[in-house]
């Protein structure tokens, strides 16, 4: 992310002692279990370490972390700075009656599915307390009280932020006093736009427009391959081979993460790194995803209905919602070609998608123009300084 952060004149400062790459966001997901412990409690604290040197490096006021990324939470926590907590995908902190992050399902309207969500919930508490010896011990190391339950973790933040919007999500029974919506964030990454000037990615838009057939009546669709690894080269081959069965054109955009010299693809079916999905969205009729947040939203905003094959991470959590909200459908990772083409068929033929897609995507769009991301921050920001210039209140406030 060096050249994001960069190109909006912060300062970049990597993880020294953290991992990062493939290390930090393993590509495996066959043992969750496994991957929790390896992404979110056993470097717990190398993250507070590195975090805890750049707050001593220059004076600090807040700091924003990803959710996963336990050990800056404690980071912060341990260097007394406030710190808030950001999920740029479903909730990961469980909520009563809401289904949990990687469990896929929908919102519960049956006692019978209410009782699966509920086990759910409890089998995703379990799978984190398993681990809470070894976070409590990371704790203590860094002269933190032990805590009783990991989610208690999310408590201890400032705040809770969920980028996404409350229209795309279920409903949970209540909310935390520090949990907020701040609407998505979309902005397109670099990588997607290798031009540098504004002719260029002019040409560069130009380019994948030249590629849809001249016949007016043919229907278009864009294939979206997620943009983290996940060894998903089978399933986007099966994408395409599927849309080449079909009487449509289609432009599918490998992401970061897949060679282009891995696919074979059909003569209706143009396939680039990246394109401007803004753009691309304005020209289809129906997209096929993996279901990542970004490409998820992306389509609800453009009123396009999806066709969703979840793989991994919040993927079947956003598939669950596009299907509970009418605005698409959703297949397995393991659906033939056959069912592939025949919901596309279906998502381009049967009006209610689009219908339901298009009411979601403009309750999205009033969440995104109301977005407080900037605000809460500079809220709790605002309350660090106060305490960092006038220490003595801090003292008073832990006498009384």
């Amino acid at each position: 992310m060096r050249a994001e952060v960069e190109a909006a004149d912060f300062e970049f400062a990597s993880w020294h002692r953290a991992p990062i790459g493939a290390a930090a966001d393993p590509t495996d997901f066959s043992d969750m279990q496994d991957w929790i412990r390896r992404v979110v409690f056993d470097p717990c604290l190398d993250y507070a370490a590195d975090i805890e040197h750049e707050i001593g490096r220059a004076p600090t006021d807040a700091v924003l972390s990803l959710d996963v990324l336990f050990g800056a939470a404690l980071g912060a926590e341990a260097s007394d700075v406030p710190f808030a907590l950001l999920s740029p995908h479903v909730s990961i902190r469980t909520l009563p009656g809401m289904p949990p992050a990687s469990s896929g399902l929908s919102q519960p309207k049956t006692p019978e599915e209410r009782a699966e969500v509920d086990a759910a919930n409890a089998s995703m508490a379990e799978t984190l307390n398993a681990f809470l010896p070894v976070f409590n011990r990371a704790r203590a190391d860094l002269g933190l009280p032990a805590l009783a339950d990991v989610m208690h973790l999310f408590d201890r933040a400032d705040r809770l932020l969920l980028a996404t919007s409350q229209a795309f999500d279920f409903q949970a029974d209540s909310l935390p006093a520090n949990f907020h919506y701040v609407g998505p964030l979309l902005d397109v990454p670099n990588w997607s736009l290798q031009a540098k000037s504004s002719q260029e990615k002019s040409s560069q838009a130009e380019s994948w427009r030249a590629r849809w057939s001249a016949r007016p009546d043919r229907s278009r669709a864009l294939i979206a391959c997620s943009t983290g690894a996940q060894g998903q080269r089978d399933l986007f081959q099966r994408i395409i081979d599927a849309v080449g069965t079909i009487e449509i054109d289609a432009l599918a955009t490998t992401g970061p993460n897949l060679d282009m010299a891995d696919l074979r693809a059909p003569k209706n079916v143009h396939v680039v790194r990246g394109a401007p999905h803004d753009l691309v969205m304005k020209d289809v009729s129906v997209v096929v995803s993996q279901g990542g947040h970004g490409t998820v939203t992306r389509s609800l905003i453009n009123a396009l209905p999806q066709l969703v094959l979840p793989m991994g991470r919040d993927q079947a959590d956003n598939a669950a919602r596009v299907e509970a909200k009418g605005a698409g459908l959703r297949l397995p990772a393991t659906a033939t070609e056959a069912e592939i083409a025949k919901a596309v068929i279906r998502l381009i033929m049967e009006p209610q998608f689009k219908l339901a897609a298009r009411r979601v995507g403009e309750a999205i769009k009033a969440d995104m123009d109301r977005s407080s991301l900037v605000d809460e921050m500079e809220m709790i920001a605002a309350a660090g300084r106060e305490a960092r210039l006038q220490p003595w209140r801090r003292q008073l406030r832990g006498i009384a």
